[in-house]
């Protein structure tokens, strides 16, 4: 790979994008190689951490140069949403941590993850419209559901940018560092405290909790079922009485 960093450790996989010299900006090999990481947490789950590796930069956005020449049928290809969704669909819980800028298509691929970490400097923005397009690789949908329609609508329609504090406040993000050195290691704190947890118990946590409305309660209840029935759960409920026998 060339625009991506991979580290693999036994629980996750740490993503970090690697284009520096052009923002760390998505272009259609990136997104190439994006598909070549979710081929890998699909057949393999695992957590992922999914961060820029340029010092104060996620991700600037697309290509704009490659934006620039693609057609209706381009378009209609789905490039970038379509990677942005397979993230969004990995079995596993995904975690955005974000330095820097976080702008247009590289906003877009931070909501595609499960849970946001950014540093104070980051900044997030749709700046599409004054583009002449609209943020179709994602921000349409998933930022009302991150932060409520009204405020969507205000940030795609004007393109004004969101700085780390106001993430934080309108629930865009979920954590905020003071400094840039603190940014990976509350990434992989919180990873760690997923991984506390049963593997399967958290994919089907998150299956339920992207399932559409109509898909309650029954699928909570057949997730329950499996659940009630793996030997994990058996051993994790034994340790826990045991130990609050032994206090």
């Amino acid at each position: 790979m060339t625009g991506l960093r991979i580290e693999e450790l036994p629980d996750r996989l740490v993503v970090t994008l690697d284009r520096p010299e052009k923002r760390n900006a998505i272009d259609a090999d990136l997104i190439g190689e994006l598909h070549a990481v979710c081929a890998e947490l699909e057949a393999r789950p695992r957590l992922l951490l999914l961060t820029g590796g340029a010092d104060g930069i996620f991700a600037g956005g697309a290509d704009i140069g490659q934006l620039r020449e693609r057609g209706r049928l381009d378009a209609l290809a789905a490039i970038n949403s379509a990677a942005f969704a397979r993230i969004r669909a990995l079995p596993m819980p995904t975690v955005a941590a974000v330095d820097g800028p976080a702008l247009g298509g590289g906003a877009e691929l931070a909501y595609a993850c499960d849970l946001r970490v950014c540093t104070a400097r980051a900044i997030f923005g749709q700046p599409e419209v004054r583009l002449g397009i609209l943020a179709g690789a994602g921000a349409t949908h998933r930022l009302p559901a991150l932060i409520g329609e009204a405020r969507a609508k205000e940030l795609l329609f004007t393109g004004r940018r969101v700085d780390a504090d106001e993430a934080l406040r309108i629930g865009l993000v979920n954590r905020v560092v003071a400094e840039p050195v603190e940014l990976l290691p509350t990434a992989h704190g919180l990873l760690d405290e997923m991984a506390k947890g049963s593997a399967l118990a958290l994919r089907l946590t998150k299956l339920a909790v992207d399932a559409p409305p109509a898909a309650h309660p029954q699928l909570d209840l057949v997730s329950q079922a499996v659940l009630f029935e793996d030997e994990e759960k058996r051993r994790r409920m034994t340790e826990f009485l045991e130990r609050r026998r032994s206090r």
